[in-house]
């Protein structure tokens, strides 16, 4: 065993153990027998220290020239235990392991004694469609969820994972979504982190349950057709003393230079993503929650962070040795991360959220790219929001704000997200930032909704924006799910499902979102009105949308269309059904032979009020 793990933290050193947890941290040898390996190059002396032993240290032995320690220890599963480290200036202190599955309910911060978490999985059958589907064209409309807000108690207290088997995938698949992401359950002391500031990278959070239970939940979303992505944080961790920062009594996770490690945004510690020991550690994290628990893909956070030198706060001059402000480190990690999930789990989506305008995020690695299978696109989601959040007569000059969106629509394979930060600190919800009374801000986000499902890229929505909830999100206290007593909410929750559910059965709005032939815009800047046309595999799948941003009806407006023949209104978002004042809709229309914006024909439409068609060709 000894050799078998030496020649494993070998491999390790050099940044090519891409499953350590496999061997690094606690893992039981036999009944009542628990090995433990712990990386601490610098350190004079490791030992453990647990309940197992009333907390006094039991030293474990240097394990050759690796940097490793190691020992075998009499301890009980779900005992717990931290690492003791002796630096080489003689201070002591007491650490987490880096490589703990299970972690005590906070505010404690030990270490349970438990190897790699199990489950009977049964969902074979998604796993199998998710390698037959790979590659090909796909709907994708994410539900993203904090899990610790989504729904509470009467007392307060959180859903467990168990709990949110009921409470939260029923509810997502009834909504018509596609996918589930969480923000992060890794373990993390701090609720108001929101668990980016993380310290444990192979546990889920023991706030909802064990991690057994994390599994159980990942499983039951993929037996009912979801699929689970979660935010994963591999630039910075947290500097709480009795987790990764200074490990073994010297700079062992972040950069040595104290610059450099020092994230003043986040206050937090930068990875040293050039160490390979670090790349062993990190990359081993992700293909963790990718293959262990089955996960559908990885949201890679705060990516700009680990791609810039002068990023952060006060690192405005940072430059990289050949005088640029790339940090060629992190873009190597990068590289290097999605190269080996792509051979571990080729299937499975690495997400970028990445705010500049780096170039080839999301073009292959052989072509020159990061590897990325999406990108957020940040630039999309701020426009339209600043854009929405006008007076509508204000906006007639600032439509661009819309349209300067189809420039660069297909730079990158596009994620269009409503996400989570949108909707706190101060930025209002969705339904507060739009402008108007309380029935215009509903017109207002029913169109803005579908600019989000028509417009080329996949869709993402943070919880509570479905309905309209009014209070911006707050992370220590449920949705408020009182909202849907009164019928404009509950008539909001009703369009987002049925737009939902058109979105993923209308195969021209997801099946070319990477190429100009996928769209032809055709009223792009007049009369406030915004119409394109979405493509499918032949002229009966086209789908026409038509936006009028006034709040004005438009009496005879001719919407080109791009053949003749008749055409079905698939949504009017006035709808009464929808919360808005048509009773009777139009529903079939006959084209006319008057050419307009380049399209063969039109088709007569009383247009809506602030609001928006969707017209097909009839079958």
């Amino acid at each position: 065993m000894t050799e078998s793990l030496t020649e494993w933290a070998y491999l390790f050193d050099r940044g090519e153990d891409f499953q350590s947890y496999r061997r690094f941290g606690a893992h039981e040898e036999g009944p009542g027998r628990w090995r433990f390996l712990v990386w601490a190059p610098n350190a004079a002396g490791v030992a453990i220290v647990g309940d197992f032993s009333a907390w006094q240290p039991q030293p474990l032995a240097p394990l050759g020239a690796t940097g490793c320690w190691q020992g075998v220890l009499n301890a009980a599963a779900g005992q717990l235990y931290k690492v003791q480290v002796t630096a080489a200036d003689g201070s002591v202190a007491t650490k987490i392991d880096p490589f703990g599955f299970a972690f005590e309910k906070k505010p404690g911060t030990a270490a349970k004694l438990s190897g790699p978490p199990q489950h009977d999985w049964q969902d074979a059958a998604w796993q199998a469609q998710a390698r037959r589907r790979m590659g090909q064209p796909q709907p994708q409309n994410i539900y993203e969820l904090h899990l610790g807000s989504f729904k509470r108690h009467a007392d307060g207290g959180y859903l467990t994972y168990r709990e949110a088997i009921r409470a939260v995938i029923p509810y997502v698949r009834k909504m018509g979504y596609t996918h589930i992401e969480l923000m992060p359950l890794m373990e993390h002391p701090l609720d108001a982190s929101w668990g980016y500031q993380l310290m444990g990278y192979f546990a889920p959070t023991s706030r909802f349950g064990s991690p057994a239970d994390f599994l159980a939940f990942v499983d039951a979303a993929h037996q009912a057709g979801l699929g689970v992505i979660m935010d994963w944080v591999p630039g910075h961790f947290i500097r709480n003393a009795d987790a990764l920062a200074t490990f073994d009594g010297t700079a062992t996770f972040e950069y040595q230079d104290p610059h450099r490690a020092d994230n003043v945004r986040w206050g937090t510690w930068n990875f040293d993503l050039g160490k390979t020991q670090v790349q062993s550690f990190l990359i081993s994290s992700a293909i963790f929650w990718l293959v262990h628990c089955h996960l559908d893909g990885l949201r890679v956070d705060a990516v700009s962070n680990m791609l810039y030198m002068d990023y952060d706060a006060g690192k405005e001059q940072d430059r990289n040795r050949d005088g640029g402000r790339e940090n060629l480190e992190g873009r190597a990690f990068l590289e290097r991360l999605n190269g080996v999930v792509q051979a571990t789990k080729p299937e499975a989506q690495m997400i970028a959220e990445e705010s500049s305008a780096y170039p080839q995020v999301t073009a292959p690695l052989q072509d020159g790219g990061l590897g990325f299978s999406a990108k957020w696109n940040m630039g999309w989601m701020n426009d339209t929001l600043r854009y929405f959040a006008m007076d509508p007569y204000a906006r007639r000059d600032h439509i661009d704000l819309l349209t300067f969106s189809f420039v660069y629509m297909h730079d990158e394979r596009f994620i269009l997200p409503f996400s989570h930060d949108e909707v706190v600190h101060g930025k209002k919800s969705l339904m507060h930032k739009m402008p108007g009374d309380r029935y215009n801000q509903f017109a207002n986000l029913r169109v803005m909704f579908v600019w989000l499902m028509t417009h080329p890229g996949k869709k993402l929505l943070f919880m509570g924006g479905e309905w309209g909830q009014f209070l911006e999100w707050r992370d220590w206290s449920a949705l408020e799910w009182v909202d849907l007593n009164d019928p404009l909410n509950a008539a909001m929750q009703v369009f987002t499902r049925t737009l939902n559910k058109l979105y993923v059965k209308t195969p021209s709005l997801w099946i070319d979102d990477q190429t100009p032939a996928g769209i032809t815009v055709t009223i792009g800047s007049e009369n406030d009105v915004l119409s394109f046309i979405r493509h499918g595999l032949s002229p009966e799948d086209d789908l026409v949308v038509v936006m009028n941003l006034l709040p004005e009806e438009r009496q005879h407006f001719a919407v080109p269309v791009p053949q003749a023949g008749t055409y079905t209104v698939l949504l009017n978002t006035e709808s009464q059904h929808f919360g808005g004042t048509w009773v009777r809709l139009q529903r079939t229309l006959h084209s006319r032979d008057k050419p307009a914006y380049g399209q063969p024909a039109t088709v007569d439409v009383v247009l809506p009020a602030m609001g928006a068609l969707l017209i097909a060709p009839k079958p």
